[in-house]
């Protein structure tokens, strides 16, 4: 690999920015894209799909063979909350993969005695989140029901262009929530990015089953929508 691509791949990895490099089968031409230069790629969909995927492989197009060598950052989950529902995804989120963290500034549920193999942070949204620069691979899960707690964390989660943004609540407490959201300058579009009520609906009711419904559509989201940014014509 000639190492300007190489010095670029590894500066991509550091910085947690997903890329792809493509290697043409014949003649081994390479060259590195990045994922604000999908769109102008003559692979880009096939780049696309491969980052959305998370797997490298092989494609072809117009009589030539590429491999797609992908490269994406661990997947984020960070859970606004240290409730039970949490509790009941913790296991859940490990065995798909992702890192979990959980962000509670109640000291009283926000213990490592009630999640032992996970991150907590007893400390105020807007305290925890700018330190982990969350990104496009990050997911972002709302479950406190407090304004205080919740909204601070949906509003770095919008400017940071997570690639999921879920939020527990009826849809009149949801409307609140957007009334707000609006109060801060956040347009429709933005706002149509959060789950609300979150999960896939699937009729759950503990638990164990809402956390079940949560992990559900963090994965559709992954692995169904593309994960930059889009943008209408």
């Amino acid at each position: 690999m000639d190492r300007l691509l190489l010095e670029r791949l590894n500066a991509a990895r550091r910085e947690r920015r997903a890329a792809v490099l493509v290697t043409q089968i014949e003649g081994g031409a390479q060259r590195l894209v990045e994922l604000d230069q999908v769109n102008a790629d003559p692979l880009g969909e096939e780049i696309d799909a491969a980052l959305r995927s998370g797997k490298s492989g092989m494609v072809e197009r117009e009589g030539a063979s590429y491999f797609l060598t992908v490269q994406v950052p661990p997947v984020r989950l960070v859970v606004i909350g240290a409730v039970h529902i949490s509790q009941a995804l913790a296991p859940m989120a490990k065995m798909v993969g992702f890192d979990m963290v959980i962000v509670d500034p109640r000291t009283a549920f926000a213990t490592p005695e009630r999640f032992p193999d996970v991150p907590v942070l007893a400390e105020w949204p807007e305290v925890a989140l700018p330190p982990m620069k969350i990104d496009r691979y990050t997911a972002i899960c709302c479950f406190t029901h407090d304004p205080k707690i919740d909204d601070p964390a949906l509003e770095q989660a919008l400017r940071a262009q997570c690639f999921y943004i879920g939020a527990l609540g009826s849809r009149k407490t949801h409307g609140k929530r957007l009334e707000r959201l609006t109060a801060k300058g956040f347009g429709a579009e933005d706002m149509a990015r959060i789950r609300a009520p979150i999960g896939l609906d699937i009729g759950a009711v503990t638990p164990p089953e809402i956390a079940t419904s949560v992990l559900g559509e963090i994965i559709l989201a992954l692995r169904k929508k593309p994960l930059r940014v889009e943008k209408p014509a």
